[in-house]
């Protein structure tokens, strides 16, 4: 069940993301979707060849398929196959992918475990809802997690939702670009852009699987079953004020967050990290960088500039200016 706490003035809102950038963030599933299945005794390029080059035999019900989706249906299909993307499903007028992230038991946490844990599927029946119908494309995705709700939940909640509103959900599944929240009976993601105002080096130090986190709707696309949520937007934009507390030349304190080849990352305040370039430490010959400093370490910087636009800090360990 979807708990709204409160709404925020859309005047308060950043833009909300366009179809290029769900496109983008929901790549890893695509790239994943069509990766090579492995089917016993089917050859692995009659099931991975596009539905639009099928056999005639095998095209899905297209006038069933969008009708099962629109009244958001719970419908049993026999899992086929699998792909390290998640399983192929079939039944007598629908065919389709389950992403991995879809599934209610997510028990793998090391990729290389995943092929004998989806193996275990092939041969039984599954209970599904379609999350995605797109004919034009060939594609239909189903989900096991939806279908957990029940027939028309989702139809309620993207009816009820609106961008800008404040809700509760549970974390379902973290994944390299971001994370799922279980709004109940509708998956919504963050991406990981919108975890933080800082720099997230991956969403799992962030939020963990079965959190119950607060999050804000930033856009809401019914017809294809995505809810872009926030997290970062429930709190202030340290970046809309950063000339009021900063200025160049400033010497203030500071805790490294990341060691690279080239410098080192450090954050000024919660959402305020810059870099300080290898150039701007100064170091005893033949001491390398990541040898001398370490993730926590506290340190004093120079601020060197600031541009709030690109969300940037350039800092120096130069402290005299030279």
């Amino acid at each position: 069940m979807v708990v709204a706490i409160r709404n925020t003035p859309h005047d308060e809102l950043l833009s909300a993301p366009d179809e290029g950038w769900w496109e983008s963030v929901l790549a890893d599933e695509e790239r994943l979707a069509s990766s090579r299945a492995r089917v016993k005794n089917q050859p692995v390029e009659e099931i991975v060849q596009p539905a639009n080059e099928r056999d005639a035999a095998l095209e899905p019900d297209w006038d069933y398929a969008e009708s099962i989706y629109k009244q958001d249906q719970i419908v049993t299909l026999s899992v086929t196959g699998y792909n390290r993307g998640g399983l192929l499903v079939e039944g007598e007028r629908l065919h389709g992918f389950v992403p991995y992230s879809h599934l209610v038991e997510m028990t793998c946490e090391v990729e290389a475990q995943r092929e004998s844990f989806l193996a275990k599927f092939v041969g039984n029946p599954i209970r599904l809802k379609v999350i995605e119908c797109v004919p034009e494309e060939g594609r239909i995705v189903f989900s096991e997690r939806a279908a957990r709700a029940d027939a028309g939940k989702r139809t309620q909640i993207f009816t009820s939702l609106q961008p800008g509103e404040v809700v509760q959900g549970e974390v379902t599944n973290v994944t390299d670009f971001g994370a799922f929240i279980d709004l109940g009976g509708v998956e919504g993601l963050i991406h990981i852009s919108e975890l933080s105002w800082g720099r997230v080096i991956h969403p799992s130090h962030i939020l963990k699987m079965g959190e119950t986190v607060t999050v804000q709707v930033i856009d809401i696309m019914p017809e294809r079953c995505r809810i872009a949520l926030s997290l970062k937007r429930l709190q202030p934009n340290p970046w809309a004020t950063v000339r009021q507390r900063y200025a160049i030349n400033d010497i203030v304190p500071a805790s490294i967050t990341s060691v690279v080849s080239f410098g080192v990352f450090a954050r000024l305040e919660e959402g305020l990290e810059g870099l300080v370039h290898a150039s701007e430490i100064s170091l005893p010959e033949g001491v390398v960088i990541r040898n001398h400093f370490q993730e926590g370490q506290s340190v004093h910087v120079r601020i060197l500039h600031i541009d709030p636009g690109n969300q940037r800090l350039g800092l120096s360990m130069n402290l005299d200016g030279n």
